[in-house]
C-alpha cells in the first residue's frame, strides 16, 4: 500500500499540478486538504477538480471563526504591519493552515505533508517551520521548490494532463485570498516601474470611480476588538467582510510594496486589505486614547517584532506566545467607538470616544473650565530643563573659543568664507 500525503489544495496552478506530479515523483496516494479562510472559493468544485485530477480524496475545513480568533484579532490588537504597510494577510494564514495539516495528516495516517509554495518565497518557510514545530516527525515535500519548472513550463505541464487551471498566458497572476486581505504577483507586477493594471485590483474600486459622497462608519471595540459596525453587533467574520466591501467601495486598501522577503530578496508585491487598512486605522486611533504615552512608545516597538515574528514564519515560538501576552494585557482598557470617514480611497479618524478615555477635556481646552495649572509650568520646565542647564554651563560654555561648535559653523570659518566670496566680485 502506498505512503499517504496531506496536500494543502488551494486549486490554483501549482498545487493543481502537484496531485499528479507527487504521484509521478514520489507513488504517494495523495489527500488534498483546502481550508477556508475567506479564500471565495468554490469548494466542491475544488474537490472535484483535485478527485479528477487524481487525489483519492478530498477533504474541506471551514476556519474562517479560527482564523478570525486566534490569528487575525491578536495581530490587529498587536496593530501588526510587515515594514508599516502590509497587514499580514497571507503570512497570519498559514501557521493556521500548517495545524491543520498536521491534524489532518495524523488522523489519516499519512507519513507527509505537501504545499505548493516555491523555493523563492516566503510561504515554504511558514509552512516547513510550523509542521516541524508540531510534528516534526513528518515529512515535507514542496513540488514546485522541487520540479524546477518556470511558471510558463507549469502551465505546459498542466495543459499536458488535462490540468484545468485558472491561470492563462496572457493573465499569469499568482493571487492568494482571506478574510484579512489579497495579494496579487508575477506577470507584469513583476516590473516595479509599471503601475498595476486595473485588472490586478478585485476587491477595490478605482479610487476616480468612487462614490462622490463619503461614507461613515462608526466602529465599537471591546478590549481592542472590533464587535459592531454603526451600532450593529456582528461576529468577527461577518464584521471584516462587510467592513471590506464597504472599504472596497470607496477604493480603500490598495497597497504597492517593495517587500523585503525572508528568503532576502526584495519583490514587488500588491494588496487588497479594505477592512484591515480600517479596522487597524480605528484601532490605533483608540489606543492613542486610551493608552498612556509610554504605554504606546513601547507597544509600537512590540508591533514591529510581531509583524516580524509572523512575516518571518514563527508564530509557533516562545517569544511569539510572550509578545502575546503582552498584548493581551495592554488591550484591557481599549474600548470605544470610532468614527471614520471613508472617501475616494481615503480612510480618515474623525471621531473617537471611550469610557476608559485618558483625554480630559478640562485639562486640554483653552476655554472656560480649564483646569491645568499653568502657574505650574514654570517650576517644572525649570526641573525638566535643570540636566541640559548643568552641562551646557560646566562642559559646552567652557569652550570659550567655539561655544556654538555643536550646532552652527565656526564664526571664524563664516567670516573666511564671506571675505572669498567677497573677493571674487
Amino acid at each position: 500500500m502506498a505512503d499517504k500525503v496531506v496536500l494543502a489544495y488551494s486549486g490554483g496552478l501549482d498545487t493543481s499540478v502537484a496531485i499528479k506530479w507527487i504521484k509521478e515523483k514520489y507513488g504517494f496516494d495523495v489527500i488534498t486538504l483546502t481550508i477556508d479562510v475567506g479564500n471565495s472559493k468554490d469548494f466542491e468544485a475544488a474537490c472535484q477538480k483535485a478527485l479528477k485530477v487524481g487525489a483519492i480524496k478530498a477533504i474541506v475545513i471551514d476556519a474562517k471563526e479560527m482564523f478570525v480568533k486566534y490569528f487575525i484579532f491578536p495581530a490587529l490588537q498587536a496593530n501588526a504591519l510587515y515594514e508599516g504597510q502590509y497587514p499580514l494577510a497571507t503570512a497570519l494564514s498559514r501557521p493556521l493552515m500548517a495545524k491543520l495539516l498536521v491534524d489532518t495528516a495524523l488522523a489519516e495516517g499519512a507519513t507527509t505533508v505537501a504545499h505548493g509554495c516555491t523555493g523563492k518565497g516566503n510561504d515554504q518557510v511558514r509552512f516547513d517551520v510550523g509542521v516541524h514545530a508540531l510534528a516534526p516527525q513528518l515529512k515535507v515535500i514542496a513540488p514546485a521548490r522541487e520540479w524546477g519548472m518556470t511558471r510558463e513550463e507549469t502551465i505546459a505541464y498542466a495543459a499536458k494532463h488535462n490540468i484545468p487551471v485558472p491561470i492563462t498566458r496572457k493573465s499569469p497572476y499568482s493571487i492568494d485570498e482571506c478574510l484579512w486581505g489579497k495579494s496579487a504577483e508575477c506577470g507584469i507586477l513583476e516590473d516595479p516601474w509599471t503601475e498595476p493594471p486595473d485588472d490586478a485590483w478585485t476587491w477595490t474600486k478605482s479610487p476616480d470611480k468612487a462614490p462622490n459622497k463619503p461614507a461613515y462608519v462608526e466602529i465599537s471595540f471591546e478590549k481592542g476588538i472590533p464587535i459592531s459596525l454603526d451600532g450593529e453587533t456582528m461576529g468577527g467574520v461577518s464584521l471584516i467582510q462587510k467592513m471590506n466591501e464597504l472599504a472596497g467601495l470607496h477604493g480603500i486598501g490598495r497597497i504597492d510594496h517593495i517587500e523585503n522577503r525572508l528568503v532576502g530578496i526584495k519583490s514587488r508585491e500588491t494588496y487588497e486589505a479594505p477592512a484591515a487598512v480600517v479596522l487597524l486605522q480605528a484601532h490605533q486611533a483608540l489606543e492613542a486614547m486610551t493608552l498612556s504615552k509610554d504605554q504606546l512608545r513601547f507597544k509600537q516597538k512590540a508591533a514591529i517584532e510581531i509583524a516580524d515574528i509572523i512575516y518571518n514564519g514563527l508564530w509557533f515560538s516562545a517569544l511569539n506566545r510572550d509578545l502575546s501576552a503582552y498584548i493581551q494585557s495592554s488591550q484591557r482598557f481599549v474600548t470605544g467607538t470610532v468614527r471614520v470617514k471613508l472617501f475616494k480611497g481615503n480612510s480618515m479618524v474623525v471621531g473617537r470616544k471611550s469610557p476608559k478615555s485618558l483625554y480630559n477635556l478640562s485639562l486640554a481646552t483653552y476655554d472656560r473650565g480649564d483646569k491645568f495649572d499653568q502657574s505650574a509650568a514654570a517650576g517644572f520646565i525649570h526641573l525638566w530643563g535643570l540636566p541640559v542647564t548643568t552641562q551646557a554651563q560646566i562642559q559646552l560654555l567652557s569652550d570659550i573659543d567655539d561655544p556654538m561648535r555643536l550646532i552652527a559653523p565656526k564664526q571664524k570659518q563664516l567670516k573666511k568664507r564671506a571675505k572669498k566670496k567677497g573677493s571674487k566680485g
